[in-house]
């Protein structure tokens, strides 16, 4: 289906409209994955470290803004896709851009994501919100004078897309982005398993494992037998062959679900939509490798406060722009500076 039919039914942005692909990045494979590979500036960022409540922590990856910035804008929480963390070349890029407009951001590593494997056998998975109402609240309280903006990709998008949901609308939350957002986990899994979208599935399920397997290695060596019996008991991961299969075997078991379709039907954001009360821009491709258009919400499927900006090519997580590689950077942007201008008007 083109885009200009699903965007028949949505009150369509021009620069969803007017967005194109360069002619070099001819499909929707290679739109992802330059992204991925093209290489990328390094932002300047701080370490912090929030303990949770279960005895396991996340590491924030905070991006300051110029000294000489002027009055602080709200501050903007970044959350990445499966298997990236706050070093992921899409992080990186948006918050050097935020920082030249003089917002202070912050990325999130889910757990086990930040370069050090996490004390518990849980992980992460795509509606461990719950990880992200802990993380919102100590940045409250770090900050009480401040606002916040919120940016998910991939998995990110639809951790924080299920956190709007579930939450009341908070003064403190000005609003947020989701970019190339999996609404319906149970679909996307399976567009992982056909054509060449399976070496995508297969790149994750094997990077989970691995990580798995290290996590295994270490708790073995620091003696966490606890952590470890739980992992041990998941048995020998290389039987596991698709992404469902990990999600089955691994995700599901170790994070409260019967199976891996209770899990996708859990956590699927698609929805919530409904229910969510802060404005948010949604970014999407009709051409993503990851995500088939019966994935795609409708628009009475949304909120009134939800806007979807969504274009004909572009990949997951690519939006690379002909002529604008920071086409991406700077929709977001736009949005949370509209987010801003409107928050600060008066009731």
């Amino acid at each position: 289906m083109r885009a200009d039919q699903w965007q028949a039914g949505f009150d369509a942005s021009a620069a969803a409209l007017d967005f194109q692909s360069p002619w070099w990045l001819g499909n929707r494979h290679v739109q992802t994955l330059f992204r991925r590979f093209a290489p990328q500036q390094a932002a300047p960022t701080r370490r912090q470290r929030i303990e949770l409540q279960d005895g396991d922590f996340i590491d924030l990856d905070w991006c300051d803004r110029p000294t000489d910035a002027g009055v602080a804008l709200p501050i903007v929480v970044l959350l990445h896709g499966l298997c990236g963390s706050s070093a992921s070349p899409y992080i990186q890029s948006l918050q050097l851009h935020l920082q030249g407009l003089g917002y202070d951001s912050v990325a999130m590593n889910f757990r086990g994501c930040s370069g050090e494997v996490n004390r518990l056998a849980r992980a992460y998975h795509s509606g461990c919100s719950e990880d992200l109402e802990e993380v919102s609240a100590a940045l409250r309280s770090f900050h009480p004078e401040r606002r916040f903006l919120y940016t998910g990709y991939s998995l990110g998008a639809n951790v924080l897309l299920k956190w709007l949901a579930e939450s009341p609308p908070r003064q403190e939350v000005a609003g947020a982005v989701a970019v190339s957002t999996p609404f319906a986990l149970d679909l996307c899994s399976h567009a992982l398993h056909h054509g060449l979208s399976q070496a995508y599935g297969q790149y994750f399920r094997n990077r989970l494992v691995r990580d798995m397997e290290v996590k295994r290695a270490v708790f073995r060596q620091t003696g966490n037998s606890a952590a470890l019996a739980r992992l041990e008991a998941l048995g020998d991961l290389a039987r596991l062959r698709t992404l469902w299969d990990f999600d089955d075997q691994v995700t599901a078991p170790l994070h409260g679900f019967a199976s891996a379709q209770d899990y996708y039907d859990r956590c699927s954001s698609g929805p919530r939509l409904k229910d969510i009360r802060v404005p948010v821009q949604v970014i999407q491709s009709v051409n993503d490798p990851f995500i088939p258009e019966d994935a795609l919400p409708r628009q009475e499927e949304l909120s009134a406060s939800i806007s979807l900006m969504l274009t004909a090519t572009g990949g997951h997580v690519g939006f690379t722009g002909a002529g604008n590689r920071g086409w991406l950077e700077q929709r977001i942007a736009e949005s949370l500076g509209r987010m801003v201008a409107g928050s600060q008007q008066p009731d």
